[in-house]
């Protein structure tokens, strides 16, 4: 997602330099939670909703296999509905240079469900030479606690340990050995767990000019372990390790009067990631791994404080996408490329202790991701991936989302 929390979401998910609230800072900057003096506790609760869109096209053959110059076409909605978005965070020691704070954020995800259909080439039953239905659905759970010592009144460090919980299930599972009964559906999602660290600056001049720069390593997991059944109702079992990319951020930001300016930059390393890195087939016809490049992220935000006890704040993100053309069909599971996303966000502070925040959100893919179609039977005539010649796979996708959030100082 492109922030945590209905503060940080709204202000476009910058923080590095200029944090609003401390879900932000936890999540971008553990030494920027510094800048608040007063200990707090914030949670947000979200409802998040995505519309993503598959097609695909297949040229047709005759009875002889040669091609006809027609080409079969068709489109699957997704029908997948809401999922939750949790935030809490938690942070104490206004009092002296040493800043502690705990978070727990679901931080990341992707799913879809794509309903078998007689209608769309790549939705259609296994044995007809599609995948029938395709459905996925991975999350992301991410628990920190972050120590921050400010070395004087205008410079401050932080580090925060990283503890993960993940899991995923796959219909058909693609990292799985095919069989004459094709590819087998995963039975229940598996999970795993990993860990990591992220590390942070911030300079704060006292003047309205804000900075900051922050590493988060990459999350390392254990494999995951699937128990796989096939359309036959044979078994088997197989492991994919998937970790989360490090993110390298920088931030600046500016406070004058009734606004505050924030603007992050962010890279995101999938080309050197388990489960990102890797693409193509394997000898036995499995999916060696996505095969996504790095992306670059541009968050910034406003927040404007002149109305009395209601801040309003507006947000953008833009995200490079990470999927190659001719790479698209690997992805179809992991749909979830947002390039462009709004949002707009408004508080409350209903005492000087109490105060309430909600965002909308609205993003969307821009241009469709869309390349061949794959086949580890081709691989060998069209090299290296299998193309087949013709045909296409698209998706592209819109996402809402409504967050809700309370803060309580002292």
């Amino acid at each position: 997602m492109q922030g945590v929390g209905s503060v940080n979401m709204s202000m476009g998910g910058a923080a590095t330099g200029q944090p609003i609230d401390i879900s932000g800072a936890l999540q971008w900057n553990p030494a920027a939670i510094t800048v608040f003096d007063k200990d707090q506790i914030r949670l947000d609760v979200g409802l998040f909703f995505s519309s993503p869109e598959l097609s695909s096209t297949v040229p047709e053959f005759d009875s002889e296999g040669q091609p006809t110059g027609n080409f079969f076409s068709g489109t699957t909605e997704d029908d997948r509905g809401l999922s939750p978005l949790p935030a809490l965070a938690y942070k104490v020691g206004s009092t002296s240079r040493h800043h502690f704070g705990f978070s727990a954020f679901g931080i990341s995800g992707f799913g879809v469900t794509f309903p078998e259909s007689t209608t769309n080439p790549i939705n259609m039953p296994q044995e007809m030479g599609g995948f029938g239905r395709v459905e996925s659905n991975y999350s992301l759970f991410q628990v920190g606690a972050a120590y921050a010592y400010e070395l004087s009144e205008k410079f401050s460090i932080g580090v925060q340990p990283t503890f993960n919980f993940a899991s995923l299930e796959l219909m058909p599972n693609p990292t799985a050995n095919p069989t004459q009964a094709g590819y087998p559906s995963t039975d229940g999602a598996s999970t795993a767990f990993g860990f990591g660290a992220q590390f942070g600056v911030f300079y704060d001049s006292g003047a309205g000019f804000k900075a900051g720069a922050a590493y988060k390593t990459a999350q390392t997991f254990g494999d995951f372990e699937f128990d796989n059944v096939y359309l036959d109702g044979s078994t088997g079992t197989n492991s994919f390790n998937l970790d989360y990319p490090s993110i390298l951020s920088f931030g600046v930001g500016y406070s004058t009067g009734a606004f505050d300016l924030a603007l992050d930059y962010r890279l995101v390393n999938y080309e050197n990631t388990d489960g990102f890195e890797a693409v193509g087939w394997t000898q036995t016809g499995s999916v060696a791994g996505f095969g996504w490049e790095n992306i670059n992220i541009i968050s910034a935000g406003v927040q404007f404080s002149g109305i009395d006890r209601l801040p309003l704040r507006l947000g953008y993100t833009y995200s490079s996408n990470p999927i190659q053309d001719e790479l698209a069909f690997y992805s179809v599971p992991a749909t979830a490329i947002i390039k462009n996303a709004f949002q707009f966000g408004l508080g409350y502070e209903i005492s000087e202790k109490f105060e309430i925040d909600g965002v909308f959100h609205f993003g969307s893919s821009g241009d469709a991701t869309s390349g061949p179609l794959l086949n580890p039977q081709f691989a060998q005539n069209f090299p290296p991936y299998g193309a087949i010649p013709g045909s296409e796979v698209s998706y592209d996708m819109t996402t809402f989302m409504f967050m809700f959030g309370a803060q309580y100082s002292w």
